[in-house]
């Protein structure tokens, strides 16, 4: 009987060893671990709702939301990004920007409605998971002007979420939960929707890539400003917050109709 063919390294296949695994540098693994806390603080904000501790519910989806923003920036700070990470960020997102904010308001306010209450929290999830799989498949065209790039197209899935738990705010700075603010609730749920998958411009902030030195201590001392009223008034910072950005969102779709047409202009004169 002829000998079994052997490995050109000459060392037998079933040599007992097993398989080899490659090995992965310590730093790839801590954005996906700053991913899975995310995931895990979003669903343990949606355990807290339905025990009624609505407070500590929206607290663990805001963290949720801060971790999910945070892990991209540091798997770019640690040069460890991958396709694995982007999977599993997408994933995270869905989760804490569309399935707990949703969870949560409906169980604080949402299900004194009943069905509407449960459709719009649906609505609201679903929304979310569109807008972040039409962001995935997006890519500017290569004509696109260096200015345009500084928008997004619809709001963002973590700002809706900020937004969709402003009636959460107010209940908590001592708004009665009437059916009334019930239906209410209801209406800005679907409204958060529509605004996810919309194709409203919205400016995203990405082309501020410096800022002048006279400024520089000023915007410190505002932003330590904002910490600080957010840790010691975290509610009604969140609520002066929320209704500001939907306040800005017309104010940036009118910039944005602006620039668009000066650029129209310029081309036309040129």
């Amino acid at each position: 009987m002829a000998d079994d063919p052997k490995p050109a390294d000459g060392k037998p296949e079933g040599d007992g060893r097993g398989p080899r695994f490659r090995e992965i540098p310590l730093r790839m693994v801590m954005p996906n671990l700053v991913t899975v806390l995310a995931i895990c603080a979003g669903l343990t904000g949606v355990r807290l709702a339905f025990e009624q501790r609505i407070e500590m519910a929206v607290a663990m989806v805001l963290l949720a939301a801060f971790l999910d923003g945070v892990d991209g920036r540091v798997a770019r700070a640690l040069k460890a990004t991958s396709k694995f990470g982007a999977e599993m960020d997408s994933l995270a997102d869905i989760v804490n920007f569309g399935v707990a904010p949703g969870l949560v308001l409906y169980a604080f306010v949402l299900d004194q409605t009943g069905s509407p209450g449960w459709i719009a929290a649906l609505l609201f999830a679903i929304a979310c998971g569109l807008r972040l799989a039409r962001f995935n498949v997006m890519a500017p065209p290569p004509e696109k002007a260096n200015w345009r790039s500084g928008y997004f197209v619809g709001v963002p899935a973590p700002a809706g979420a900020m937004l969709v738990l402003l009636p959460a705010y107010l209940g908590f700075l001592g708004m009665e939960l009437t059916p009334g603010f019930a239906w209410f609730a209801c209406g800005f749920t679907i409204l958060v929707a529509f605004l996810l998958v919309s194709r409203i411009p919205l400016w995203s902030g990405k082309n501020m890539g410096r800022v002048r030195s006279d400024l520089m201590l000023p915007l410190i001392l505002v932003i330590l400003l904002y910490v600080l009223l957010l840790v010691n008034y975290p509610w009604q910072a969140m609520s002066v917050t929320a209704i500001g950005y939907l306040v800005f969102i017309p104010l940036s779709w009118m910039s944005y109709r602006r620039r668009e047409k000066e650029e129209a202009g310029s081309l036309d004169g040129g």
